[in-house]
């Protein structure tokens, strides 16, 4: 590894302990550290790459001494090696430091006060003597063994691949795809490493590839950059690529001519690697799930057997007027067209924004299907989601993952499936908007035949974030009944949320009158004024005025990921403001971030092993600095993560309005700028206002708002699910 070479004299060479780390970028791994030395200086600055090293490790450098013209003289690293410690301190702060799992700063005092200078040679060789020590029993030695092994396997990929800029927590994640294998496959195939391991992509195993020799032209770099540009397609909601711009993405990201890329992709169609369906290219996933919602949709329509027959003989009117002498909300005629259609078609569609009669609707249908002694299932795609659902049906609903059963450890993802089906007459499925074309294949596969399946949503709010735009595609194919709610029924004197909502999808600007009690604008054209009015809103002002508390009913929702009102700006003002550090609290840092004990934290992909999925808000219960683990509460349940884990897990005091599909909070901020113009579009706005129950405040610039209102263009998604169904 290497630094900036100041002078073409002779490497100079420095020896010590590494004392603390001052700073680090995981991503190219240049670190800034304090070495304690023998020589005339205890204690000097070192900068440079020193990816993988951890406090306590003696090494041994080479580079140059430097005088900064703000820092002062310091050594610039080119290449290190690493030593074990050979002082107690030194072995102290080494064990302590936490490179190994099991092991804290207390653990490694008693170990080191025990065994001595002798302690790195029974962890390495003898560990069961670790016993000898009160309160270590067999498993935690164990735990410690393993962890010690991993580091060492670990320690040698990042001696092979500190060159690279590969992290020490990809390291890991390297380790535990690959075990003992890791070294060979990064060496014999490193562009598997985009394909089997999160957190490393195509540019990162190119940048392998290309330091141990893999030509620019060989066939598996030009594959592996195809198969990443499809991904990336699907990232941006695709089903699947047109071929011409598929090659145009492909030849860009691997800077060659498209006819080289074009023979690479017939050798991925002839290996299976992707589907070519004339000029539409897919990633087998997609294609299969596409074609398996569209058929299964039809063989469900098709189907003789109906668990609801008996309902298409009942007298409607008769019916319908039982329901309306037991409920205070009487139905009008069209909600009584949707609750009829629910019970009487075997797939239908009710779609409607907010306050417009949906949860009164699949009330009204559960109650009539339990008078014939029905049963129903209720899901929905989130956690948050599938609550509100039980609150305002008072059954239990559950996600679509936990309905459908998916068992880690099984050969198939889900234990209900065609062979093994979800047994109701009715599945209410919630949010269904959201619900990407993967989901809702695994989905349909469960579903039986004879059972009914209600989907519900609100087509307006932005499409899933994965692949698909199943609702929308759903509707547009005209084959299934559809009830479209656009009365507002729902709105409480002075409550203008529900009133603007429908105002922005209707293309009109939002109202702001002074007696409002819910819907406010903070104007402010300056976006770092603009920032600070956000923490003020979220920290203070709402809190002191609503009595709204700010850790778990205020929610910051922002356009863009950048800038003084993005995402990670904002998260860190805010963490900082609701929870800053204090005696007793415990924090690690992963990478540029402090994550701390509190902090309010979103999942970002799914995770099958955890039962953990993308957009999951939870807050950090406890870190376990000894065990390397961190526990995060989701509503009424725990997970524990691994710290190698924690790439999967972001801060959520603010979160992309993206995000937040299927949440719902008591109150929302929302900084609306000229500077978010790329993103400022009327289904984000109105999909943002949408997530609060009783207030919104934004926060920018009428201009901003009125982009946002006017501009109805919805990026289109390459999907073929209309046409499919359509077909036949």
């Amino acid at each position: 590894m290497s630094t900036r070479q100041p002078t073409q004299l002779p490497l100079q060479e420095l020896h010590g302990t590494l004392e603390r780390v001052v700073f680090q970028n995981e991503e190219n791994g240049y670190t800034i550290a304090r070495l304690r030395t023998t020589g005339r200086e205890p204690e000097v600055t070192v900068v440079g790459n020193l990816m993988g090293v951890n406090v306590g490790e003696r090494l041994a450098m080479e580079g140059f001494w430097v005088n900064h013209p703000q820092y002062g003289r310091q050594f610039e690293v080119h290449s290190f090696k690493v030593e074990y410690p050979a002082t107690l301190e030194g072995i102290r702060k080494y064990l302590g430091s936490g490179l190994i799992r099991g092991i804290g700063p207390v653990t490694a005092a008693r170990i080191v006060d025990h065994f001595g200078k002798e302690t790195l040679e029974v962890i390495d060789s003898e560990p069961g003597r670790l016993m000898e020590i009160p309160g270590i029993g067999e498993k935690k030695v164990n735990l410690i063994a393993s962890a010690w092994q991993e580091q060492r396997l670990v320690k040698e990929i990042m001696v092979f691949l500190q060159s690279n800029g590969v992290s020490t927590g990809l390291a890991v994640r390297i380790y535990r795809q690959y075990g003992d294998e890791s070294i060979r496959i990064v060496r014999n195939d490193p562009y598997r490493l985009a394909r089997d391991v999160y957190g490393i992509g195509f540019k990162t195993a190119d940048k392998i590839a290309r330091q141990i020799g893999i030509p620019l032209d060989h066939p598996s770099r030009i594959q592996a950059g195809i198969l990443y540009a499809l991904n990336r397609f699907a990232e941006d909601g695709h089903c699947f690529a047109a071929q011409d711009p598929l090659l145009e993405a492909s030849a860009e990201l691997l800077e060659m001519a498209v006819q080289n890329c074009a023979a690479q992709l017939e050798v991925l169609k002839a290996q299976a690697d992707v589907i070519a369906e004339d000029t539409a290219i897919y990633l087998p996933p997609f294609f299969h799930a596409e074609t398996g919602v569209a058929n299964r949709l039809k063989r469900i329509l098709r189907a003789e057997n109906d668990r609801l027959s008996a309902f298409r003989r009942l007298d409607w009117e008769a019916l319908l007027a039982i329901l309306d002498r037991q409920t205070a909300i009487h139905l009008t005629e069209l909600q009584k067209k949707a609750v009829r259609m629910a019970l009487t078609e075997k797939v239908s569609i009710l779609t409607g924004g907010p306050g417009t009669g949906k949860s009164t609707i699949t009330s009204s249908i559960i109650k009539l299907l339990r008078m014939q002694s029905g049963s129903v299932l209720l899901c929905a795609p989130t956690g948050r989601a599938a609550k509100r659902l039980t609150e305002t049906t008072g059954l239990e609903a559950k996600t679509i993952h936990r309905l459908l059963e998916y068992k880690p450890t099984a050969q198939s993802t889900f234990a209900r499936d065609r062979e093994n089906p979800l047994n109701a007459d009715l599945i209410i499925v919630d949010e269904t908007s959201m619900i990407d074309i993967l989901l809702m294949n695994h989905l349909l596969d469960a579903v039986e035949l004879g059972s009914h399946l209600l989907l519900v949503g609100d087509i307006d709010q932005l499409p899933s974030v994965g692949p698909g735009n199943v609702l929308r595609d759903l509707i547009a194919s005209q084959v299934l009944p559809v009830t479209r709610l656009d009365t507002i029924f729902r709105q409480s004197e002075n409550s203008y949320i529900v009133v603007n909502a429908h105002r922005i999808n209707n293309g009109e600007m939002p109202m702001f009158p002074k007696d409002a009690a819910d819907f406010f604008l903070f104007a402010e054209e300056d976006a770092q004024k603009a920032a600070d009015w956000v923490i003020e809103l979220a920290a203070r002002r709402i809190t002191a005025k609503f009595g709204f508390e700010p850790m778990n009913d205020i929610q910051v929702l922002s356009p863009m990921h950048r800038g003084s009102t993005g995402v990670s700006e904002l998260n860190e003002r805010l963490q900082a403001e609701l929870n800053p550090p204090a005696p007793g609290k415990a924090e690690i840092r992963h990478g540029h971030r402090v994550f701390r004990a509190g902090d309010r934290v979103m999942q970002t992909v799914n995770n099958y092993d955890l039962q953990v999925f993308n957009g999951d808000l939870g807050f950090i219960k406890n870190i376990d600095l000894e065990d390397q683990t961190i526990s995060i509460q989701y509503d009424s349940r725990t997970v524990i993560y691994d710290y190698t884990q924690l790439d999967e897990v972001a801060h959520a005091f603010a979160i992309s309005i993206h995000k937040s599909q299927g949440s719902e909070f008591p109150a929302v901020i929302i900084p609306l700028l000229n500077q978010h113009y790329m993103m400022l579009q009327r289904n984000l706005l109105y999909t943002g206002i949408t997530r609060a129950r009783k207030l919104v405040v934004l926060v920018g610039s009428k201009r901003a708002i009125a982009i946002a209102v006017h501009n109805n263009h919805i990026a289109s998604r390459n999907t073929r699910l209309a046409e499919r169904l359509k077909v036949g």
